[in-house]
Parts: structure tokens; C-alpha cells; sequence
């Protein structure tokens, strides 16, 4: 499997996902191409515990693992995006956003603010961490 985001020293590239109820698997790996067109390929995938078992197809697609975020966890990350639909539905800005920061672990960056898929049903975000 690749990227299994446990090397000493190493910068991983986490993709986390934020989506609606009626996301299929196919808005979330749209939204992942797109991310990856712009910013390269990813090391892993992330999401809220709630939302995982998607994202787990997903990873399980694409050999990719699969990280999970507790949903309290949300409102402690400074997202880019400032989504009052998502603030109220989660405790914060961007559910991928926060998600790709958490998962990509302390002093972790966005690459940029959440990608939306074309069916707007899904969303992603790019966070760097160093896995030191």
C-alpha cells in the first residue's frame, strides 16, 4: 500500500474530505482528481469518524490509507474556509479542510483552501505535516 505515512523525518500530504448525505463515492474521487491535477499525488486520505467508511472505499480504490478524525476534534482547527453552513452542521469553517490539518498532525499547513466537486456534494483539502 502506498503511502503508509510512517517514515521518520518524511513530509506527508494528506487529502481530508468533508461531503453532504447524498455524496456517492464517485463526487469524492472526482474532488480527489482535481486535487491532485493541481497539487500532485497525496500520501493518504483522512475524515471524520463519522464519515470514514466512504473515504475507507475510497483509499481502499486507490491502495491508499485511511486516517480517521474525532468529530469533536473539528472546531480546534483553523481552517481557511469560513462556511457558516459548515460551521453550524460541524463546529468549523471546512470539514476538509480541519480534517486535512488534524490528520496531517501538529504544525500542519493547507496547501490551499477546499476544492468542491462538480456535483458541489463533496469536498477536499490539502494538508502538509511532517511525520517527524
Amino acid at each position: 500500500m502506498k503511502g503508509a505515512m510512517n517514515g521518520v523525518g518524511e513530509t506527508k500530504r494528506v487529502a481530508g474530505f468533508g461531503f453532504r448525505r447524498e455524496a456517492r463515492l464517485g463526487s469524492l474521487a472526482e474532488a480527489l482528481d482535481r486535487l491532485e491535477a493541481r497539487y500532485g499525488p497525496v500520501d493518504g486520505l483522512a475524515a471524520a469518524a463519522s464519515m470514514r467508511s466512504m473515504v475507507q472505499a475510497l483509499g481502499e480504490a486507490r491502495g491508499l490509507a485511511t486516517l480517521s478524525v474525532p468529530d469533536e476534534a473539528l472546531a480546534s482547527a483553523e481552517t481557511m474556509t469560513r462556511s457558516p453552513y459548515s460551521r453550524q452542521a460541524r463546529g468549523t469553517g471546512s470539514v476538509a479542510e480541519a480534517v486535512a490539518l488534524l490528520a496531517a498532525g501538529p504544525g500542519a499547513v493547507l496547501l490551499g483552501p477546499r476544492l468542491i466537486s462538480t456535483d458541489r456534494r463533496a469536498t477536499v483539502a490539502l494538508a502538509t505535516g511532517d511525520t517527524t
